[in-house]
């Protein structure tokens, strides 16, 4: 791996350089081929007993900086002074053919000073459901981490019973979080949050200017970070500000879940008890991490302590209608609208309304406009939106087209997950490979009776997800 590891070069304050702990007996789940090309990898080094060891972390890759990152954060609304990386190690960072930048780190990898009394571990339920989710999120066009591959350790470790123990290696533009900056804001170190504005900015936002230019741009992502989960029917399930990426990528896919039915208050995290995290709260709570992203920013902001509040509470008033402008747009889309009109969100809106009324499935809802099926035939709001598309510039082939491609026929269905967890936990991991082989072409026709595109039956049905620590 040609590693090139900036984040290594920040002060020592920002990380504990150590190794991952070795695994017993690893053994190759699957690897991402395609990932593995994109930045510049052999798979079949990869595949090899020497790629092997690295990828569980009983060998450390020539060239790499192993290190565990420190941040801090607001976990459901409670603050927590130091979190860090718990059960993951930074490898490095490699450059792909194309010059930029990705972080490599192993998910599971053992304790580290940041553990909090955990053992650092990852068992193989969640490490399947990130590769799963993180990936299909991708093929979905939604910015993510990615999943270049999967081990199971050949341990056993405890979470509500023995299970079987997994390393996950992730890849990322960076795993810098609003909880990163929220450390050393915490200690008053503008030293080091200068620092990590300044490497921010190199890395991820070279047109940003100054510290107010990099939280408007951060918030100008996770607005249409946000709108573009609203979109797929995603529910992250813990939008903590360690979990608020930098670079406006989906990250830490723990108890993560997809609508079934259509439902704005819907919560699947086992840990969410009071719903703070439900589908319909995402864009409130994106905008309230970002204000603790501005308070870290005071200080470079201005020197005068009243006209950087002013100047970052401007920005953040902002990012409500940057996320209903991005909202708007993606649901414009997938109701087939090209131009836009002022009525479109109430168009889209009053669809949701009626799904939920209708206890609809969301996925298939909306893949049913692809194909010419309008959902709640002859109901006013079926008049309203074929009166709509009939003012549109657009031609109805046109409409059609871009429906097909922002309505996916194929979401990661909870249900799905958790049978092919269940299934990969007996040894079996067929279901993992045909489930991901279906999320890997999210758009792709399928017949009505195709099972990746059924909603779970009463006896499947997901009512709780868990995060896996």
């Amino acid at each position: 791996m040609p590693f090139d590891n900036s984040y290594g070069r920040l002060p020592e304050r920002f990380y504990t350089r150590m190794a991952p702990s070795p695994v017993a007996a690893p053994a190759l789940v699957a690897l991402n081929h395609g990932l593995a090309r994109d930045l510049g990898l052999d798979p079949a080094a990869l595949r090899s007993e020497e790629g092997l060891t690295a990828l569980a972390g009983n060998q450390v890759p020539s060239g790499a900086d192993p290190l565990a990152q420190v941040y801090a954060g607001h976990q459901f609304g409670g603050w927590s002074p130091q979190l860090g990386d718990g059960r993951a190690i930074l490898l490095g960072e490699i450059v792909d053919p194309n010059g930029a930048r990705f972080d490599v780190q192993l998910k599971g990898s053992g304790r580290t000073p940041y553990s909090r009394m955990g053992d650092g571990r990852a068992w193989l339920g969640p490490v399947m459901r990130e590769y799963i989710v993180s990936e299909a999120m991708h093929a979905l066009g939604i910015p993510t981490t990615r999943a270049l591959a999967a081990v199971t350790t050949g341990e056993t470790i405890l979470r509500e019973g023995p299970r079987p123990g997994a390393v996950l290696t992730r890849v990322a533009s960076s795993h810098i979080r609003v909880g990163t900056f929220q450390y050393f804001a915490a200690r008053q170190d503008v030293e080091a949050i200068e620092a990590l504005v300044a490497h921010v900015i190199a890395r991820h936002y070279p047109q940003a200017g100054n510290a107010l230019d990099l939280l408007k741009a951060v918030i100008a992502r996770q607005a249409t970070l946000i709108a573009q989960w609203m979109a797929v029917g995603f529910i992250h399930g813990v939008m903590n500000t360690d979990n608020a990426h930098i670079a406006g990528e989906t990250i830490d896919y723990g108890p993560c879940a997809f609508l079934d039915e259509y439902s704005p208050g819907k919560t699947f995290s086992s840990i969410d008890h009071f719903g703070r995290y439900a589908y319909g709260r995402q864009p409130e709570i994106a905008t309230w991490n970002m204000a603790q992203f501005a308070t870290c920013l005071l200080p470079l902001i201005d020197d005068d302590s009243e006209r950087a509040i002013e100047a970052a509470t401007h920005a953040v008033h902002a990012m409500p209608e940057l996320f209903a402008d991005a909202w708007t747009g993606q649901f414009r889309a997938k109701l087939g609208l090209h131009d836009a009109e002022p009525g479109d969100a109430d168009l889209a809106v009053n669809l949701l309304t009626l799904m939920e009324a209708e206890k609809a499935d969301f996925t298939n809802t909306f893949r049913a406009l692809s194909q010419g099926s309008a959902p709640f035939a002859g109901s006013d709001w079926e008049r309203d939106w074929r009166a709509r598309r009939a003012r549109d510039s657009a031609g109805e082939a046109r409409q059609q087209a871009l429906m097909a491609q922002r309505n996916p026929a194929v979401i990661p269905r909870n249900h799905m997950i958790e049978a092919a967890i269940q299934a990969g936990v007996a040894g079996d991991y067929a279901p993992f490979f045909a489930l991901n082989d279906a999320l890997a072409k999210p758009f792709e026709s399928r017949a009505a009776d195709d099972p990746f595109v059924q909603p779970p039956k009463a006896h499947e049905v997901v009512r709780e997800t868990f995060c896996g620590t």
